[in-house]
């Protein structure tokens, strides 16, 4: 048996200057988890003067837990406005009834206390995220205890703007994750640098489907364990409509582009805080200033991508990062559909896991996905099977493993194969040969014996 290799893409502390000002948060243990001094609750406040935007994306899962629901509303009702965000880690809070709801209000109603002024305007302003077993109540009354010690007239109080408290936060945040993850980037548009910084967590129970807040979803439940969560912050000013609809775009090929083991969580949410802290009056509209609004769509979603990744490389067992593209698709959608279910097939993460370059099982799962109908509602295009091409490519630089071209098998050299899968990184291209410049990337790993062991004894 291959053991799994060390996790080594942890973050390096960064400067205080790295991360977007008006921020302040933290992370500690309240008695959620059992094991003592492991953070289990983080707190982020707004502290800027200006207007704090929020979007989310949650997920579509029917049983969609009570964080999700109460954020949702709080969303909706404040027209794209929030300034806080909770987050405890050990209890999802899913399928807990009324119950619940009202400590997901609990969380909320605490936090607001927290904040340096209240809006007259908003009667909640926080939003919360749980995460952990599902179908347990929360130990709420430890939960209050720990917001409250967060005042900042507190001997208590952790939460702050520095580095160590960015990483706290990201602490409190895990489950199973094996480490924080943590990232942070500047950007420029107009001449003005803003800041992105965020935190996410997630190793199984890993296929999020999200979508943008104030939309009704249905599908069909999971209930496991675990759970994507993600929060990013931007002392941009950016208008709530035009960061959600920043957000939903970088989730799509971001978030919504990962999996460890094809299973949905009831709680997956992803949350973005633009406080304008550093905007100058300045606020990037996607209708008043398209330029600007696409300049910062694309630096969301790169610095979205950086962190979904982080949780494919922290997958359960995982000891393969695989990127796989499917290119030349007649729409983004289907290469997006077909990337997702080579990357779910348990055939093809098993044969990674083996190092088996068993490309049979990328092309049936390719060839499983039915092809969106056209907008003109003419028939859905056919993949021609003779046009197909299938290559592994190195991360080290060498030269790409072809090992079908135009639908004909080539005389795959074993040996060279079993180097590349060998690999921790490597991509999987599928060339569908058709009409169309649909392309999309899935970032997955293998299924190996440690998934098995940490999945088959979660609860105990």
């Amino acid at each position: 048996m291959k053991p799994t290799p060390s996790k080594t893409h942890h973050h390096f502390p960064l400067p205080s200057s790295s991360f977007p000002t008006g921020f302040v948060l933290g992370g500690l243990h309240v008695g959620v988890k059992k094991k003592a001094g492991v953070p289990d609750l983080a707190v982020i406040l707004s502290t800027s003067e200006h207007p704090t935007s929020a979007a989310a994306c949650f997920t579509r899962n029917a049983f969609k837990a009570a964080p999700v629901l109460v954020s949702d509303h709080v969303i909706k009702m404040n027209g794209g406005y929030a300034r806080a965000v909770v987050v405890n880690s050990g209890c999802a809070n899913a399928v807990t009834g009324k119950q619940g709801l009202d400590d997901a209000w609990a969380m909320v109603m605490a936090t607001d206390a927290l904040l340096p002024s209240k809006s007259s305007e908003f009667e909640q302003e926080t939003l919360v995220m749980s995460t952990g077993v599902i179908g347990q109540n929360l130990p709420i009354s430890k939960i209050v205890a720990g917001i409250q010690s967060q005042a900042t007239n507190e001997a208590t109080c952790v939460l702050g703007s520095d580095f160590s408290a960015w990483e706290r936060a990201a602490q409190a945040f895990m489950t199973t994750d094996t480490f924080p993850k943590l990232r942070a980037r500047t950007f420029s548009i107009g001449g003005v640098e803003y800041r992105l910084a965020g935190m996410d967590k997630g190793a199984g129970m890993i296929h999020p489907n999200m979508g943008p807040a104030g939309t009704t979803f249905s599908s069909g439940p999971k209930q496991l364990h675990a759970t994507l969560l993600g929060c990013i912050m931007t002392d941009a000013a950016v208008s709530p409509r035009s960061l959600q609809s920043a957000l939903t775009y970088a989730v799509d090929r971001s978030f919504n582009s990962i999996s460890v083991d094809g299973d949905m969580s009831t709680n997956d949410s992803i949350y973005v805080l633009a406080n304008g802290a550093a905007s100058n009056g300045v606020i990037i509209d996607e209708e008043t200033d398209k330029e600007a609004y696409e300049v910062f769509k694309r630096e969301l979603t790169d610095f979205a991508a950086d962190l979904a990744k982080l949780v494919v490389r922290d997958g359960e067992g995982a000891t393969k990062f695989v990127t796989v593209t499917v290119k030349n698709a007649p729409s983004y959608k289907d290469a997006h559909n077909i990337a997702s279910r080579i990357s779910t097939s348990a055939l093809v993460k098993t044969a990674l896991y083996g190092e088996d370059a068993n490309w049979g099982r990328i092309l049936a799962a390719t060839g499983s996905v039915p092809l969106q109908p056209s907008s003109s509602g003419a028939e859905p295009p056919v993949i021609d099977p003779t046009k197909v091409n299938v290559t592994f490519i190195p991360s080290d630089g060498t030269s790409p493993l072809p090992v079908l071209v135009n639908g004909e098998p080539e005389k795959v050299d074993e040996v060279r194969a079993k180097e590349i899968l060998s690999l921790e990184d490597f991509e999987v291209t599928v060339d569908l040969g058709m009409e169309g410049e649909g392309e999309a990337q899935y970032w997955t790993c293998d299924f190996s014996y440690e998934y098995v062991r940490i999945n088959g004894d979660y609860r105990s």
